[in-house]
C-alpha cells in the first residue's frame, strides 16, 4: 500500500508471507491485534502463558477469519530464564514484527514478585519484554524491515519513573506502579529506536497506546470475551469518550502494517488520545528525556542480564 493511500482500519493491506508475534494475544487488546493481523494473510503467533486460553483464542480467530494462519507458543514474561526456549519454539527463520502487548495489572495490594524477585508488574510488563527483545533480535534482523511495536498506556502519561526505586519497594501503590511499568515500556520503545538508528539497523521501534479501551464496549468473542448485557448497557455513556478493545488494537495494527509509519514515532487514537482511528501524535515530553531512558536501559540490563543492543545489525 503506497504511503498516500488513506488508512482504513477495516480494509488492511495484505501481508502474505510475513510473520508476526503478539505477546498476550489470547485476550483483551492483544486478541484483537492478532485477529485483525490474521485477516491480512500473515502468519500470526500468539504468545501466551496459558495454553487453554491460547487454544480458545486461536479457535475464535479461525472461526472469524477463514484460512487464518494463526498458532500459539507458550510465553511467560515473568519467567526470564524461559524466554530463550520460548523464542526457539517459534520455529521461524525471521520475524517481521513483534507487538509487545502482554501485561499484568493488579488492583489491590499486597505487592507481588516474579520468580526472579522483580515486582510483578514492572517485571512482566517492562523487564519481560526487554529481555524478550534480546532473544528476538536475530529473527527481527533477518527480516527486511522488521518492527518492534510496544503497547503503552494512557495511564503512563501522568506518571514519572523513580529511577532509585524502579521496583517500588518503598511506596507500593498498585495503580501507580502499573502506570509506571507501562511508562518504562514506552521509554524502552523510544530508546530502542534511538539505539537501532545509531547502529544502522533495519529494525524499527514504534510506541503505541490504545487510549481508553473498556471491556464493556468490546464486541463479544466467545469464549474469549463475553460481556454481559448489563455491562454493555451501563457503559453506553462512556462510548462518547472511550472505546472497546477492538478499537484499542488499531494503533498497534497500523504500526505493524503501514509503510508510512517510522521508527521513533508514537501512535494513538485520534480523538483526544482516547478513542477513534489511529493517528500519529507527538511523543510525550517526559518520554523524550534521553537521560531517563538511558538510565532505565542500564538498570534493565543489570536486572535481566540481557542487552538487546548487543545484537543490533
Amino acid at each position: 500500500m503506497p504511503p498516500t493511500t488513506p488508512w482504513n482500519v477495516r480494509r488492511l493491506p495484505a501481508a502474505d508471507g510475513r510473520v508476526f508475534l503478539v505477546t498476550g494475544g489470547n485476550a483483551g487488546i492483544g486478541y484483537f491485534v492478532a485477529e485483525q493481523l490474521s485477516a491480512t494473510g500473515a502468519t500470526v503467533v500468539l504468545g501466551s502463558r496459558d495454553p487453554a486460553r491460547a487454544r480458545a483464542a486461536t479457535a475464535s480467530i479461525r472461526s472469524r477469519v477463514p484460512g487464518a494462519r494463526v498458532r500459539a507458543v507458550r510465553l511467560d514474561l515473568a519467567d526470564l530464564p524461559s524466554l530463550g526456549a520460548a523464542v526457539e519454539s517459534l520455529g521461524v527463520e525471521r520475524l517481521d514484527a513483534v507487538v509487545h502487548n502482554a501485561g499484568v495489572a493488579l488492583d489491590d495490594p499486597p505487592r507481588k514478585e516474579t520468580g526472579d524477585g522483580h515486582e510483578l508488574m514492572f517485571g512482566t510488563n517492562h523487564l519481560g519484554h526487554f529481555a524478550l527483545t534480546r532473544w528476538l533480535m536475530p529473527l527481527l534482523s533477518a527480516a527486511p524491515a522488521a518492527r518492534v511495536v510496544t503497547m503503552g498506556s494512557f495511564a503512563a502519561k501522568s506518571e514519572r519513573l523513580d529511577l532509585d526505586d524502579l521496583q517500588t519497594r518503598e511506596d507500593y501503590r498498585p495503580k501507580r506502579t502499573y502506570g509506571r511499568s507501562k511508562l518504562a515500556q514506552m521509554y524502552f520503545g523510544v530508546e530502542l529506536d534511538r539505539r537501532l538508528r545509531a547502529a544502522g539497523s533495519t529494525v524499527a521501534s514504534v510506541v503505541v497506546h490504545p487510549g481508553g479501551a473498556l471491556d464493556s464496549l468490546t464486541p463479544p468473542r466467545p469464549p474469549v470475551h463475553v460481556p454481559t448485557a448489563g455491562a454493555r448497557l451501563g457503559a453506553a455513556p462512556a462510548a462518547l469518550l472511550l472505546q472497546g478493545k477492538h478499537a484499542g488494537a488499531w494503533p498497534a495494527v497500523r504500526a505493524v502494517l503501514d509503510p508510512a509509519v517510522r521508527g521513533g514515532q508514537m501512535w494513538g487514537p485520534r480523538v483526544f488520545g482516547l478513542r477513534g482511528e489511529p493517528r500519529r501524535e507527538p511523543v510525550w515530553n517526559h518520554l523524550a528525556d534521553p537521560f531517563v531512558a538511558a538510565r532505565l536501559w542500564e538498570a534493565s540490563v543489570d536486572l535481566t542480564g540481557a542487552d538487546p543492543g548487543t545484537l543490533f545489525g
